[in-house]
């Protein structure tokens, strides 16, 4: 007699609900609550930057999560501290970023071809209840908004109480690409810094500036900004002031946003929390931004939630023919928090000022290449970044 497949419900359709419902659908049956219609994403606002670097494009590749076109690989990471580049550090496999309205609204239909249910409303602390009873399993994926349960909160790992930068995005046309084709990092004292991300959107290829303002800095300058038309301007004018070099790339005439709705501004206070409880005896776990919130910083959002996917991808493998319980939990939870720990320490570090042993790093990433790529390599393997900056001794 075949066994009935397990039930799943995963409430959220971004970066962790997309990479648990393609992993998990040839082995469970999987429903996908998400609040949107695809198309109300894609025409929708942005939601934020993502850059998928190597190890997150190989597990969208063990998944069979769809391609892109490999005309913007971003191959390289650029760092400039103030107004002095140090140097370009070579990613040792390139990464990809793609708006997450065309990556989220292609990937619901593909998995829609592929058989994988989906319900388009939206859940609420109590419509979760119902969902408890219905599933053998629900994942909270609900993203940077908190989870939709109460988690609790692992205090050591949760420092803030308030947003440590303003987030400030645009998706825009008229940059020309820095080369080699890399994500630039512009680190301003005091202030804060600019990403600047190639990126493929519906248009083509276009730049996301990203600029991460330290509360009433001067470079917090983007208050009460409304329309496409005042923000346009004010990052062309934040450009000239703080940032010459990507405001040198910039051409005057043709710099637009990608269209009405590539820009944001928001905060989020960072906040990490135990990814499993028991609600009326049945497991319950989180993946990704709901559970796991980093300050984008250091572009980790989706890599982390990809990485937290898989191990509980293998968890619920390993028990499959076992009831999911308290010991389910806590195995996923053993199988990720050295990884979330890592990441997040190193994301915390950088909203501060930087120690003065990763300074001096720095400047030897300026003289010695090998050392600029293992820098580079910080943002693909944020173990390596970790050690990097909880060492205190410098390495000569």
């Amino acid at each position: 007699m075949r066994l009935l497949k397990k039930r799943i419900c995963i409430i959220g359709s971004g970066g962790a609900g997309l990479h648990l419902a393609y992993a998990l659908r040839n082995d469970f049956d999987i429903t996908v609550i998400e609040r949107q219609s695809p198309d109300q994403i894609r025409r929708g606002r942005i939601m934020s930057t993502q850059v998928h670097f190597g190890p997150t494009r190989n597990r969208e590749t063990r998944f069979n999560m769809p391609k892109w076109g490999e005309q913007s690989l971003i191959e390289s990471i650029h760092i400039t501290i103030g107004n002095q580049k140090l140097f370009v550090g070579n990613l040792k496999e390139p990464a990809l970023s793609v708006d997450q309205r065309l990556y989220y609204s292609h990937s619901i239909k593909d998995l829609v071809e592929k058989g994988v249910s989906f319900r388009f409303e939206k859940v609420d602390k109590e419509s979760v209840e119902v969902l408890i009873d219905e599933f053998n399993l629900v994942i909270d994926c609900t993203g940077k908004n908190g989870s939709l349960l109460p988690f609790s909160i692992e205090e050591d790992l949760s420092p803030f109480k308030t947003p440590q930068r303003k987030c400030i995005v645009g998706y825009f046309t008229g940059i020309k690409a820095n080369t080699p084709l890399g994500v630039s990092v512009t680190v301003l004292p005091e202030l804060g810094e600019m990403f600047e991300i190639p990126v493929v959107t519906e248009y083509g290829p276009a730049t996301i500036m990203f600029i991460m303002a330290i509360p009433n800095s001067d470079l917090d300058v983007f208050k009460g900004i409304k329309s496409a038309k005042e923000f346009t301007l004010k990052m062309s004018s934040t450009a000239q002031q703080f940032f010459p070099e990507i405001y040198n790339r910039i051409d005057g005439k043709n710099f637009a946003l990608c269209d009405e709705n590539s820009f944001l501004q928001t905060a989020l206070t960072p906040i990490i929390r135990k990814p499993y409880l028991m609600v009326k005896n049945k497991l319950v776990v989180g993946c990704g931004d709901s559970v796991f919130l980093n300050d984008p910083i250091t572009g980790q959002g989706c890599n982390l939630s990809s990485y937290c996917a898989e191990q509980l991808y293998e968890t619920l493998m390993e028990y499959k023919n076992s009831n999911w319980d308290v010991e389910t939990g806590e195995s996923y939870w053993n199988r990720t928090k050295q990884y979330v720990k890592e990441v997040t320490e190193w994301t915390n570090a950088m909203t501060k000022p930087l120690p003065e042993h990763v300074v001096q790093l720095l400047l030897q990433g300026a003289q010695d290449q090998v050392k600029a790529n293992e820098i580079a390599e910080w943002f693909a393997n944020p173990t390596k970044a970790y050690e990097a900056f909880t060492s205190t001794t410098t390495i000569h």
